[in-house]
């Protein structure tokens, strides 16, 4: 009865096969399809999917739906994956990261978190920007008191759908953060250790710009599955964002893409762009180290003007806001491309040893 399963689930093809000339396409022969048991009209079928809510995997899930119905049961899926990435020890941990400040970092991480967030899943999102924490303001719970558990461990914050940690929580905003190295290593380690997050399907983390003590810190403690480098187009910051790609290197993060923000000014009244920057430095950038462009995002004041107000700008409704929504799609669609090419690799890495 299986087999007659297996080969309607032969016609499904994977979003992205491990071997891009392979001519065996499909989830069968991709390995993405576990043993398949049937009781009654119900088939259970396992899948190797690992990023929840990421729309690849979702419309993969409904074509598989309608293949195990064209077999004449009922479809029950199951998530089972079987993968080397960091993901295997808790949530799935995504870094957006930059060479230098002033580039929108943490408009990014927002609004990325946010969308995720938007299209369902539970999401964590832990600034560890120690000296510049403006998450907080931006999500408009600057100020929010900090409070422990039963079991003294902290509580984060909760705001558009997001459980939210920040340094921001712990000083005072009117004071300058003076710490040495160690402190921050010991901050933002007992923050990560502390913070009772719950069950997450998504962590999204808000390094401090550069390449410094605190980031090595954060790669060092987080399983970091991913990272998103932010860049604005001109040379000075491409210098800087060439070395947050680089920090990456040593550790077992993958680094999904560029995002090009401020990439140009759209003019309210007339509509056309205009290039304040260098035009083309994020797609140079992403060319020499063979990762995709994300997203450009412009320099529009009503990204802003959405941070002042603590209303992510991805959760209206414009051009905008439909571009971070493409940016969170894309982002977990790579988590779910990364999930899957290494299952399949340790799958086929099996089958070959026995």
């Amino acid at each position: 009865m299986s087999s007659a399963i297996r080969d309607q689930l032969s016609t499904v093809e994977t979003p992205d096969p491990l071997v891009d000339d392979s001519e065996e396409t499909d989830i069968v022969s991709q390995g993405l399809v576990g043993e398949i048991t049937v009781d009654g009209d119900t088939a259970a079928v396992p899948l190797a999917l690992g990023a929840p809510y990421s729309p690849a995997e979702t419309e993969l899930a409904v074509a598989v739906r309608e293949a195990v119905e064209a077999a004449g049961y009922e479809p029950s899926l199951s998530v089972a994956i079987d993968d080397e990435t960091p993901a295997s020890e808790g949530p799935i941990v995504i870094a957006v990261s930059s060479g230098k400040g002033g580039v929108g970092k943490s408009t990014i991480a927002v609004n990325l978190a946010a969308g995720i967030a938007d299209r369902g899943a539970t999401v964590g999102l832990f600034d560890t920007d120690v000296y510049g924490p403006n998450i907080p303001r931006m999500l408009g719970v600057q100020g929010e008191p900090v409070r422990a558990d039963q079991n003294q461990r902290i509580v984060p914050v909760e705001a558009h759908g997001l459980k939210l940690m920040s340094v921001g929580f712990l000083v005072d905003k009117e004071m300058p953060v003076v710490w040495r190295g160690s402190m921050v290593d010991q901050t933002l380690t007992e923050l990560w250790h502390e913070v009772n997050w719950g069950q997450l399907d998504y962590l999204v983390v808000d390094l401090p710009p550069g390449t410094g003590d605190a980031q090595l810190t954060m790669l060092q403690q987080m399983p970091v599955m991913g990272s998103v480098v932010v860049t604005t187009p001109q040379d000075v910051a491409l210098d800087n964002a060439r070395k947050g790609v680089r920090l990456f290197d040593d550790h077992a993060a993958d680094v999904f893409g560029i995002v090009e923000n401020m990439s140009a000014f759209v003019c309210s009244n007339c509509g056309e762009n205009h290039e304040v920057f260098r035009a083309g430095g994020g797609a140079k950038l992403a060319a020499e180290f063979d990762l995709p462009v994300l997203s450009r995002i412009p320099l529009d004041p009503a990204i802003g003007e959405a941070g002042e107000t603590g209303e992510p700008i991805v959760l209206g409704e414009s051009d905008i806001s439909e571009l971070f929504g493409d940016l969170a799609c894309d982002v977990l669609d790579h988590v779910g491309r990364r999930r899957r090419h290494s299952h399949t690799a340790r799958t086929d890495s099996s089958e070959t040893s026995q």
